[in-house]
């Protein structure tokens, strides 16, 4: 069964799964967790959406800009595209919003060792423990994103003309760097306004999804900028014992995606 449903100017389409879809794949039943938990724990800076209720390997994305950077006031889609071995293998991040940063490839695809496979490269630079590991998450992957958003890693750079931009910036040697993001965040308000998105203007409203989950949410009251991309628990053919293991699981909770399940 399905429905489409119109929400602060986004429309999604909803399928419900069936039982066996879900819990036959240990890969389906970790997403089918964590995209459960996001929804009712969400998290500062993002939001995250289904394009098609019935393919739990792509989200839709949206990173609002931190407070105090450059990015502020910002709206940066993405797509997240998950392995049929995730959590074992790492998912691929690719920004749909045009980025010039020394860590984001031209064609939107995210550089940074927490997306990289658990293989020993010793050209990289990276220290095995730095990339990716089954107790990683989607949580941790877009709070390490937001992060390199305002601290991009300019010793392996993805986009080298953005780098070296970047340096001189720093130095204080060049703008250019500053105006080009700050004319990037300015293209991706528009984007916002024509989706109907609100994006959180303060301090306040930028934590306020954690703060209100760390509170238990009791009124089930989300921020305006987060309700255009929530879809119901019961769209995914979540029950309440699905919630309640991965609240007693926690995000660390990899025993979970083993294959006995």
């Amino acid at each position: 069964m399905s429905q489409t449903r119109q929400m602060s100017g986004v429309t999604t389409s909803t399928s419900h799964y069936t039982s066996s879809r879900v819990n036959n794949s240990p890969s389906m039943k970790a997403l089918q967790l964590e995209y459960s938990k996001l929804q009712k724990e969400p998290v500062e800076g993002f939001t995250v959406r289904l394009d098609d209720d019935s393919n739990l390997n792509k989200w839709h994305v949206g990173i609002f800009g931190p407070p105090d950077t450059l990015y502020e006031g910002g709206y940066f889609k993405a797509d997240m595209e998950f392995p049929t071995t995730y959590p074992f293998a790492p998912p691929k991040v690719r920004f749909l919003t045009k980025m010039w940063h020394p860590n984001i490839y031209e064609n939107g695809e995210v550089c940074i060792s927490i997306l990289h496979p658990p293989t020993e490269d010793p050209q990289s630079g990276e220290h095995p423990s730095e990339r990716w590991n089954p107790t990683q998450n989607v949580r941790t992957i877009l709070m390490s994103i937001i992060s390199l958003l305002n601290e991009p890693n300019c010793s392996s750079p993805a986009n080298v003309d953005a780098s070296v931009m970047y340096r001189k910036y720093k130095e204080q040697k060049d703008n250019e760097y500053e105006t080009i993001i700050r004319r990037q965040v300015n293209e991706s308000k528009l984007v916002a306004e024509q989706e109907g998105i609100s994006i959180p203007k303060t301090l306040d409203d930028y934590v306020a999804p954690s703060r209100a989950g760390a509170l238990g949410n009791k009124n089930d009251k989300k921020p305006s900028y987060y309700s255009s991309f929530s879809n119901d628990d019961d769209d995914l053919g979540i029950d309440d014992d699905d919630d309640q293991m991965a609240d007693a699981g926690g995000d660390d909770d990899e025993g979970s995606y083993n294959d006995s399940d």
